[in-house]
């Protein structure tokens, strides 16, 4: 496959255009790479910062993420810059020109028709330029102007000489990811855990040391092979939300399954399913709501958060095969409400013992109520890169 392919939408009338990108090399050389891809398809340069910050940043990151670390010294070389700079940002490799919902669950090697553990979720975010959230949370009228904030998402495969290979799903942010496996078989994705509670921002996010939302799974990607060193990794990590609280939802190659979740007061969570059982996750704290029999009522406010992990749960339940699964998140998915500015984005599902991929694309809405979707994609996650686009 191409080093940097679209495969998936790109048409004139498609509402995504998804690349794939395949980035070989020292993790100096990736972060190059990284950078250039940003600076050519969005115009994104380094930005100046609070010193004092970036300062703490860039050390926690050395001492504690050494990969990224190397990485910002890459995109600090495509500027001409001096990656010791304290006054100058060179992370959050936006793919844009200048509050959403998700379902995932967990099936795990008990539960499946042919023994194999697999994590599916459905990516679920507004159809919306940055522009016209704002505008709409406000109570004005969206503008239709400017590109939908998910319409350029990227397939990044990174197999770096140090540390392993990786295969990541980003909307927005080149080095950072929302979904993806890595080559030792663990796998993650992230969902907005408190979405009653949750507000869009009222301006940029401020980066601070330790890692923000999107930066967690590609940290796990790049630093831990299976969920016990996952555990501890994010046991041992700052992290702050940026005004958008996440959960993840972790899985590795043995079976093995967990919820990362912070709640009030600084509190950690990890929540592991009963009896070998799937887990099923979408956009309320499962710390505070465990049993998905007793989930109280949505409100106006909730995305449907509750009746959806009922849903999931129940469709769950018994053996399922691969399509059973694809057919449960297809149950919880958004319809296409031509008043409604949000759809499920993509369909990801993550196997872990096969250390692959697949993915099905949003590219707009048909006739009567009916989705277009791209065919499924599977990328691998180990050194030979990605598979042909196939059907399940």
């Amino acid at each position: 496959m191409d080093e940097n392919a679209i495969v998936a939408g790109g048409g004139e009338h498609d509402f995504m255009t998804v690349r794939h990108l395949v980035l070989r090399g020292s993790q100096e050389e990736i972060g190059r790479a990284l950078a250039e891809e940003a600076r050519a398809r969005a115009g994104w340069r380094p930005t100046a910062t609070d010193p004092v910050i970036n300062r703490a940043r860039r050390t926690w990151f050395e001492r504690n993420w050494p990969q990224h670390h190397a990485r910002l010294s890459g995109v600090a070389a495509a500027f001409g810059a001096d990656p010791g700079d304290d006054a100058l940002r060179l992370d959050g490799l936006a793919t844009l020109p200048a509050g959403s919902g998700c379902s995932a669950v967990w099936c795990p090697p008990g539960r499946a028709a042919d023994g194999r553990g697999r994590l599916g979720r459905n990516y679920d975010f507004f159809t919306l330029s940055a522009a016209d959230l704002v505008a709409v949370f406000g109570g004005a009228a969206p503008s239709g102007t400017g590109l939908p904030m998910a319409s350029r998402p990227y397939v990044v495969t990174l197999v770096p000489d140090d540390g392993p290979a990786s295969t990541a799903l980003t909307m927005s942010e080149l080095d950072g990811c929302m979904e993806g496996v890595n080559e030792s078989g663990l796998a993650v994705a992230l969902l907005l855990s408190d979405v009653a509670g949750t507000e869009p921002p009222s301006g940029p996010p401020v980066p601070q040391a330790g890692l923000g939302v999107t930066q967690v799974p590609r940290f796990l990607l790049d630093t831990c092979h299976d969920v016990e060193e996952a555990k501890q990794a994010l046991l041992g990590a700052k992290q702050y939300s940026e005004g958008v609280p996440c959960h993840y939802l972790i899985a590795d190659a043995s079976g093995r399954a967990f919820v990362w979740e912070r709640g009030t007061d600084d509190s950690e969570h990890i929540i592991e399913a009963a009896d070998g059982g799937p887990l099923c996750v979408t956009n309320h704290p499962l710390h505070r709501h465990p049993d998905a029999t007793r989930l109280p009522e949505d409100t106006p406010g909730s995305f449907r958060t509750y009746e959806r992990a009922r849903t999931l749960a129940g469709l769950t339940a018994g053996p399922l095969s691969p399509g059973d699964l694809r057919r449960a998140l297809d149950a919880v998915s958004m319809p296409a409400a031509p008043e409604e500015p949000w759809r499920t984005l993509w369909r990801t599902v993550l196997d872990p013992l096969g250390r692959t991929m697949t993915v099905r694309f949003y590219l707009g809405d048909g006739p009567h109520g009916t989705v277009r979707h791209s065919p499924e994609v599977s990328f691998g996650a180990g050194r030979d890169g990605a598979e042909p686009p196939r059907s399940p």
